[in-house]
């Protein structure tokens, strides 16, 4: 697919002008859909704000940001959004009826050969599609925040997708380069987050029991195992230490583990109590203004560095 060809993202929040960001700065044409003039103008600025950072940061040049911005065409109607697109891409709520509501009205409007895709991060793209007519040209896109920082893009093949369009998006993907991995089924939460809840889920069960509070908790992953996981994955360090020994600590720690199918007792505590962390202040942590300022500053810090060291892989 060449960067000649347009892209429609529907949905211009948190994720979707990240998404927009990738393909303008890579040539395409783009199109940005959302459902007020307001949130497009505010995923404009924050698209340039995001290009001029990385620009400072030797991740971009200054004189790309506003010809990527002029690729970009803003709208709040669907039917123009995705005129001429050879590749949609669903950036819009986690609510699956909206997404089947939303993907019906796309298998209606754009032709066959047009690749439909969602940026869901954990339901499951059958169910996204079940509305559809044409569901083998359904796929997902996962992409992780921030998308235009974060390389990894979990493709997800559906029950009736086809091979040849899993093909062409991770094609597409890594023309702007992503990575994209495909994930070989459907399952809820594909492997990133069914990888990363397990932790979360064992995290706060720590602190829930009292073994440790959530500073520590923290720091042990942060200064501990989690320097390891950029260049050794978890199947990498198991044969690094050996089968034998995995074996061995599994037989006796499995059992000492959180297994719990329902979500934690404090977290529901948590949440019930209005304590949802950068949102209200208070979470696991104590938040101001200038605590959370400083968390995102490092975390894009981190990001736009490891960015910069593999620029060429």
């Amino acid at each position: 697919m060449p960067n000649s060809e347009r892209i429609a993202v529907i949905g211009a929040g948190m994720m979707g002008h990240g998404i927009a960001q990738i393909f303008a700065i890579h040539g395409h044409r783009v199109s940005l859909l959302d459902v007020s003039d307001e949130i497009l103008a505010k995923a404009i600025e924050n698209i340039r704000i995001n290009l001029t950072l990385m620009a400072q940061s030797g991740l971009g040049s200054t004189a790309d940001i506003e010809p990527a911005i002029k690729r970009i065409r803003v709208t709040r109607d669907l039917e123009e959004a995705v005129r001429d697109a050879q590749f949609v891409i669903e950036a819009v709520l986690e609510k699956l009826d909206l997404k089947q509501e939303l993907f019906q009205k796309l298998d209606a409007l754009c032709p066959s050969e047009t690749i439909l895709a969602t940026n869901t991060s954990v339901i499951s793209i059958a169910e996204i599609g079940a509305r559809a007519t044409r569901r083998d040209r359904i796929v997902g896109t996962h992409f992780w925040n921030p998308p235009y920082l974060v390389p990894l893009v979990e493709v997800v093949k559906g029950k009736e997708t086809s091979s040849k369009v899993v093909g062409l998006t991770t094609d597409l993907l890594r023309s702007v380069r992503k990575h994209p991995v495909e994930v070989k089924k459907d399952v809820p939460g594909f492997v990133g987050n069914r990888l990363q809840h397990a932790l979360w889920r064992e995290a706060i069960s720590i602190v829930e029991q009292g073994i440790a509070d959530p500073v520590t908790v923290d720091e042990v992953v942060k200064k501990g195992f989690g320097i390891r996981l950029p260049v050794l994955g978890p199947l990498e360090n198991a044969d690094m230490v050996g089968l034998d020994l995995t074996l061995q600590i599994h037989d006796y720690i499995l059992k000492h583990i959180e297994r719990s199918t329902e979500p934690s007792p404090v977290l529901k505590q948590k949440v019930e109590k209005g304590e949802l962390g950068f949102q209200t202040g208070r979470g696991f942590y104590e938040w101001t203004q200038d605590s959370m300022e400083g968390c995102k500053k490092r975390f894009l810090k981190h990001l736009i560095r490891w960015d910069g060291e593999h620029l060429e892989d």
